[in-house]
């Protein structure tokens, strides 16, 4: 099959490589379409992780073979991949914490968590970014890391469940559980903090406060449910936001962006008793230095980490669809771009620009 691989340089090479059968308890999709995402640019930016690597983790696709023993997927079946494959069992799925299910360190190796990756390239191992592998014909893929969706339901559309949604609209349900009348602020504007705009809007927040440099993403938080936009390159976003909170600050603040500066302006916007929501990854290479800690236990203000929305994916992209049929997600918007698999630096190059909002590769 056709894949894009990371070789540890900053473009990806296109290339032929070799699939397996799914082995017990996997499937193998065969990939329609695969969103852009900044966690991927971080990634080949940095010539960081395993390479050779098939980067891509925001697909759809079609089922096309699966293993022994696996019950929840058909041939056949359209379906949203994910890179939270829950096992359902462990010490924190049996907590509801599927997003730290003991199957996140596929995420992270590659691999799954035998060490194999099922695809290769003569003879050499080939990794699964982000346990995905989505920038390819093909991904194989444990049985709770393929989402079934209706047969009626667009795969070019439902792709940026699979990340963007999920970890943006999933941050303000499930980890910050932003409740009706709040107010909101989110730093970043790209795939995931629009989706964190959307997200605000569903949860009946009363003031959606959006910030990015980008004009067009600034009009496009707009006409998804932001009741604000700043433009931190002209204006003070701190200021500001104590300025239209009443001096307040606001409940809920999200960091979208993956840029270490912006957790700190986060932070200080946050309200006394609030909470600042970590979304965005930056490099590992940066660290956050907490404002003075004495200041921080009087105020009572609360950091929150956040790992692709702490969804439960199996709940949660059949539960993001449903809003999206009614109308409360806007997931065609996310979208403004579509590019064939030869062009993916294309799209790299675009992201790092900050052109459009996702760029989806069609496989």
């Amino acid at each position: 099959m056709r894949a894009a691989l990371f070789n540890g340089t900053s473009t990806l090479e296109i290339d032929d490589i070799d699939v397996a059968d799914p082995a017990p308890g996997q499937v193998r999709v065969r990939v329609h379409h695969c969103g852009i995402c900044h966690s991927d640019y971080t990634v080949l930016a940095g010539g960081l992780g395993h390479s050779p690597q098939v980067l891509g983790h925001e697909a759809s696709g079609i089922v096309d073979a699966i293993g022994d023993g696996v019950e929840l997927l058909a041939v056949g079946d359209k379906v949203v991949l994910t890179p939270i494959a829950s096992c359902g069992r462990c010490y924190w799925c049996t907590r509801a914490q599927p997003s730290q299910c003991v199957n996140k360190g596929q995420t992270f190796s590659a691999a799954f968590l035998d060490g194999t990756t099922g695809l290769s390239r003569n003879g050499e191992v080939v990794y699964r970014g982000m346990g995905v592998g989505g920038f390819a014909e093909y991904a194989l893929v444990s049985e709770t890391g393929a989402i079934k969706i209706p047969a009626d339901t667009p795969l070019d559309v439902a792709c940026v469940i699979g990340c963007a949604v999920q970890t943006g609209a999933g941050a303000v349900l499930n980890t910050a559980r932003v409740e009706p009348g709040a107010t909101v602020l989110v730093l970043g504007l790209g795939g995931i903090g629009l989706s964190a705009v959307q997200g605000a809007h569903v949860a009946g927040a009363a003031r959606i406060i959006g910030s990015d440099p980008i004009a067009d993403r600034r009009k496009m938080a707009q006409h998804l449910g932001a009741t604000d936009v700043i433009d931190p390159t002209t204006t003070d976003v701190v200021a500001t936001v104590q300025e239209l909170t009443g001096g307040i600050g606001v409940d809920y603040a999200f960091e979208a962006a993956g840029v270490m500066a912006l957790q700190s302006v986060a932070i200080d916007a946050t309200r006394a008793g609030g909470s600042t929501v970590l979304v965005g990854a930056p490099s590992f290479e940066e660290s956050l230095t907490i404002p003075n800690t004495l200041m921080w236990g009087m105020q009572e203000k609360k950091l929150l980490g956040c790992f692709m929305g702490s969804t439960n994916s199996l709940r949660d992209i059949p539960a993001f669809l449903a809003l999206w049929r009614v109308g409360q997600l806007d997931l065609e918007s996310l979208v403004t771009a579509r590019r064939p698999l030869d062009e993916i630096n294309d799209g790299f190059a675009d992201l790092a620009a900050g052109v459009g909002v996702r760029t989806v590769i069609d496989l």
